[in-house]
């Protein structure tokens, strides 16, 4: 089901597409002026403090959290392109926020929440409220935009960087309902609502609960995930490779000490074979 603000932007876009809207000097000095405090914030914004759980984190794998607490020297460094999509999260939030304000679509805007849970207290900030539930904006790759977030249901399955937990922290925390997400392929400029509805939030505030009592309770390392089989037309090749959710982790070699990235022991074709994070190569 479309959502009616979604329809208010793509009637807005199509009028300024013919000639016949415009946006008004006040939401360009807002979009201007939160694009500045995006550019203030990754790059003066100084480095982060020491750890601690945040809504943005809160639903991440617990493994990757141990880290982060007890082994914060991450031994896979970061691109400079980092910084670049970081970025572009940033300003495709403010620039849709734009948007969505020239289509007429009144909305509650960012504010810092607190979340209480047990002793402690986990602290973020909301991207918008939209009709009393809070709402995220994310810009996404082309692949991102037509897998992961074709439904709630596949971004919950395979929720590698912690969305759904970090909606329902949000909402929580603010006392509002939950939303959904804005997500804009960043690719193409394609954008459409994910709603998250279906969200039992009891049971994902069930799973916030234990990753903060795992983490404050200083409990012993314990994997998350398993490798995968490596295949080949179908048939196991007998080694064992990280599975898609490890290969973003930056403890990734601390968790996986055997871990070798390797030319692909399968492929067949005529180019290059790709690189392949081995945890176990037969023979």
């Amino acid at each position: 089901m479309i959502h009616p603000a979604e329809l208010s932007v793509h009637a807005f876009l199509r009028s300024a597409i013919n000639g016949k809207a415009s946006m008004s000097e006040e939401v360009i000095q807002q979009v201007a002026t939160d694009v500045a405090a995006a550019l203030n914030k990754q790059f003066n914004g100084g480095p982060r403090e020491e750890f601690r759980l945040r809504m943005s984190n809160i639903g991440r794998p617990r493994c990757q959290l141990w880290f982060d607490k007890n082994y914060p020297e991450t031994d896979v460094q970061k691109p400079t392109s980092f910084m670049l999509n970081m970025l572009m999260g940033d300003w495709t939030e403010a620039i849709f926020k734009g948007i969505l304000r020239a289509a007429g679509v009144s909305f509650e805007d960012n504010n810092k929440v607190e979340l209480k849970v047990g002793a402690d207290t986990i602290k973020g900030e909301y991207d918008m409220v939209l009709n009393g539930k809070v709402d995220d904006v994310k810009s996404t790759t082309p692949y991102g935009y037509d897998n992961k977030f074709s439904s709630y249901d596949s971004l919950a399955y395979s929720d590698d960087f912690g969305y759904v937990s970090q909606l329902v922290g949000y909402a929580k925390a603010a006392d509002k309902e939950v939303g959904g997400w804005w997500v804009i392929n960043k690719v193409n400029g394609q954008f459409k609502y994910v709603t998250a509805e279906t969200a039992n939030v009891e049971e994902v505030m069930e799973t916030i609960e234990g990753t903060v009592n795992y983490i404050n309770n200083d409990e012993p390392f314990e994997r998350c995930f398993k490798a995968e089989p490596e295949t080949f037309r179908k048939k196991a090749s007998g080694n064992m490779k990280l599975c898609k959710t490890c290969s973003w982790c930056s403890h990734k070699k601390k968790c996986w000490p055997e871990l070798q990235e390797l030319p692909s022991k399968v492929y067949t074709g005529t180019k290059a074979p790709p690189l392949i994070e081995y945890v176990y190569v037969e023979g």
